[in-house]
């Protein structure tokens, strides 16, 4: 990947600036995680939830493009996610529901490693804070275990919107999360005090749901000016704006030409007084 698309965490991972989301795709994941690749990507995550994710789907996608000497597993950021048992669908668990949290999590990996035909991930995010810190800092010792085992590079969290919550989550972990990936939306305010906390630590800050809960800015009379201005669309400027002050999106696009335009969002720059009207809007 270029380097001006990537970002180097605190553990040392090159993390693509925009990432392919696969949620959602079902019998589609395979082909449209082909797709993005062929179209670019090396970024994918997934998750070991078949509620939402056909994580399998992602590893055949995967494959494809590795047997057709498109890419390297070396070359591709690769992440899936911890789904505790009140994420999942009771009909299909990835894991022994009735095993210990640490023995869930290790089940979790090892499905998303058969999955998608890999021996290591690039990173494992926890789908969400647990019940309370005592257990959410249960699942991350065991997912620790797993780093210090080799088996998985860096470590991060998802859906945490509570600042105090990542705090102490952050105080107790020994191996630091790499990475947090939340909903990106007003009713979290934009997750301006995390993102400041974030920032302050070395936490990359990855951002879902960006286009779908923000309509308002995509149909702003400033952005569209942006766009016009620099031959753009307003998602392209909306991606570009965050990829330029540190977060990193996600998209799910099914099409391959909204794929192409979310990889060129790269070949220009705003300056600061684009930045400053989009910040305005949120």
């Amino acid at each position: 990947m270029k380097p001006e698309s990537s970002i180097t965490t605190t553990a040392g991972i090159k993390i693509p600036k925009i990432i392919y989301g696969t949620a959602w795709k079902k019998e589609r994941t395979a082909e449209l995680v082909e797709q993005a690749i062929v179209a670019g990507f090396r970024g994918i995550d997934t998750a070991c939830q078949p509620k939402h994710y056909h994580e399998a789907g992602v590893g055949e996608g995967i494959a494809a493009c590795i047997n057709r000497g498109l890419v390297t597993r070396p070359g591709l950021y690769l992440q899936t996610k911890f789904t505790s048992l009140d994420g999942q669908d009771p009909q299909r668990i990835p894991y022994d529901p009735k095993a210990s949290l640490s023995d869930q999590v290790t089940q979790s990996f090892q499905v998303s490693l058969a999955n998608l035909q890999t021996i290591y991930l690039d990173c494992l995010v926890l789908h969400s804070p647990m019940t309370s810190p005592q257990l959410t800092l249960e699942v991350w010792r065991a997912m620790e275990k797993l780093v210090k085992s080799g088996g998985i590079k860096q470590l991060g969290i998802s859906n945490c919107y509570e600042l105090e919550a990542l705090e102490a989550l952050y105080l107790s972990a020994e191996i630091k999360p790499a990475i947090i990936q939340n909903r990106f939306y007003a009713n979290t305010d934009y997750d301006r005090a995390i993102r400041a906390f974030c920032k302050v630590n070395g936490i990359i800050y990855q951002s879902f749901w960006t286009l779908t809960a923000n309509p308002h800015v995509l149909a702003d009379y400033s952005v569209l000016n942006i766009a016009s201005k620099y031959q753009h669309t307003p998602a392209q400027v909306f991606f570009r704006y965050l990829s330029q002050i540190g977060i990193v999106p996600l998209t799910g696009t099914t099409s391959s030409i909204h794929m192409q335009e979310d990889l060129s969002i790269f070949e220009f720059e705003l300056n600061y007084e684009d930045c400053a009207a989009i910040e305005s809007l949120l």
